[in-house]
């Protein structure tokens, strides 16, 4: 699968940015697509996935619940996050996934929220 994100940026803190994350060239069904997000000199965490069949099952990180939404279009190949009022913490690298037999990566788009 090979996955292309795209909507990271420079935002103030309280702002709102959208990430989008596009599968293709898969030949396996994808059961899940999502975002984790990793910090400097922090592990990567989760940020939020959603099954991409069946009943969509959500599921967030602890850290952004309340505030960001992910959302899948009808074909289960693009999601998207929709990220409301951005704290500086929520600075990282935003890693999109797609789960099939396996989970591939997309490249990272960085996310940089100024207080």
């Amino acid at each position: 699968v090979q996955l292309q994100a795209s909507g990271g940026g420079l935002v103030q803190a309280g702002g709102s940015l959208r990430l989008s994350c596009v599968a293709s060239e898969s030949t396996f069904i994808i059961n899940a697509m999502g975002w984790y997000r990793q910090a400097a000199d922090q592990t990567r965490e989760l940020v939020a996935t959603i099954a991409t069949g069946g009943d969509g099952r959500i599921k967030y990180g602890d850290s952004v619940k309340g505030r960001f939404t992910i959302s899948r279009d009808n074909a289960g190949n693009t999601v998207y996050l929709q990220m409301n009022s951005l704290k500086p913490e929520d600075t990282a690298v935003y890693y999109c996934f797609a789960q099939t037999h396996q989970t591939s990566w997309g490249q990272g788009t960085l996310v940089t929220v100024s207080s």
